[in-house]
């Protein structure tokens, strides 16, 4: 079964523009998104700033993914309680996102018998403890990209 996932950690903002979050964190994000930039027509219609720090490693469970964004991130994460804080009094928010695509077509990778085993992950306390420091959510996404005229 192709697997696909991948895994972030976001700052969302009505308000706050993601370098202004850049500034105030010290940290480069790998993906940014601008209120108002995912429409235009018929007229604009916001969306929350965000700032993100993403793992797309295909070869990694998803606890190793995660590991690798709160390894960049620990350092910082009194500035990102902070600021977490300040987002959330005005309708922002923190989050850390897990994202998985079930039986991908997309997906191009060999199903090879010595393949590791993606399915299974797991949170550790230490994981528990920076999302509870920072105020953040954990938010788990998880489709099954099957064609509809396969059976199941």
């Amino acid at each position: 079964m192709p697997l696909r996932q991948y895994v972030y950690f976001a700052l969302f903002s009505p308000h706050v523009p993601a370098e202004e979050m850049t500034s105030r964190l010290g940290i480069a994000p790998d993906q940014v998104s601008v209120r108002g930039s995912r429409f235009t027509e018929p007229k604009v219609i916001p969306v929350s700033h965000s700032w993100q720090v993403v793992c797309r490693d295909p070869d990694l469970c998803v606890d190793e993914q995660i590991a690798r964004v709160l390894d960049r991130l620990r350092p910082h994460t009194a500035r990102i309680a902070e600021l977490a804080g300040r987002l959330a009094t005005d309708d922002g928010r923190a989050v850390l996102q897990v994202v998985r695509h079930f039986n991908d077509s997309d997906d191009e990778s060999p199903g090879h018998p010595d393949a590791r085993n993606l399915f299974g992950w797991h949170l550790g306390r230490d994981v528990l403890d920076f999302l509870a420091a920072v105020g953040a959510d954990l938010d788990v996404d998880e489709y099954d990209m099957t064609p509809s005229d396969e059976p199941v």
